[in-house]
């Protein structure tokens, strides 16, 4: 089984680059960025969705596990593609501390499904918000465990998720001190021939 790591490389294709502008797309609709706003994003991987969104917000931040995807990530940097200012980090909030630094907007997009314990990495994220700050989650509409039919639970690429009901998940924010709006089927993920709608949930935390 590959892992991250061995993916990265290849990982910016033709659907991830337009599912990346899809994703920007909704998050814009959704939130009133600024060019003063510091973008968090969690399970970044090479950058794709920051690379739509750097025009639109201030300093970003990304964070994945894999030294591969960062790797890409500070190569795209140096290349001009994410701004020179960028930073990439390889923060794991579900075993790790949270970072000193405070952010208007975090974004993440198809990673929640697979971490296990979602409970500290949500409340990590309403730590790092500013007041009234927003949390982005993009991630897979819950369906029936065929989207990593090919994959396990232990494994470098695995899940531990088969998706999320959003009203469940937004439950789970509520929990953390968030307030959300979910909205359902912003774009969708084709795999074997089989569509996987993605919804957007924007969270605003509460002082």
């Amino acid at each position: 089984m590959s892992s991250f790591d061995d993916k990265a490389a290849t990982w910016d294709d033709e659907a991830k680059i337009e599912r990346a502008r899809a994703v920007a797309d909704a998050i814009a609709g959704a939130v009133p960025l600024e060019p003063s706003m510091r973008l968090f994003e969690y399970g970044a991987g090479t950058g794709l969705v920051a690379e739509q969104l750097a025009s639109r917000v201030g300093p970003i931040t990304l964070a994945d596990p894999s030294a591969g995807m960062r790797e890409v990530a500070s190569e795209k940097v140096a290349a001009g593609s994410l701004p020179a200012t960028t930073r990439v980090w390889g923060t794991d909030l579900a075993t790790e501390g949270v970072p000193e630094d405070r952010f208007e907007l975090i974004v993440t997009v198809m990673t929640l499904h697979h971490i296990a314990d979602l409970p500290p990495v949500l409340a990590a994220f309403a730590e790092m918000l500013t007041d009234e700050g927003h949390l982005c989650i993009v991630d897979l509409e819950a369906e029936d465990g065929s989207f990593h039919a090919d994959t396990d639970h232990d494994s470098g690429v695995g899940h531990a998720h088969d998706g999320f009901e959003p009203d469940q998940l937004a439950a789970r924010l509520a929990d953390a001190g968030f307030t959300t709006g979910v909205e359902r089927s912003i774009h969708h993920v084709t795999k074997d021939g089989r569509a996987y709608p993605l919804f957007l949930a924007v969270s605003v935390k509460q002082p």
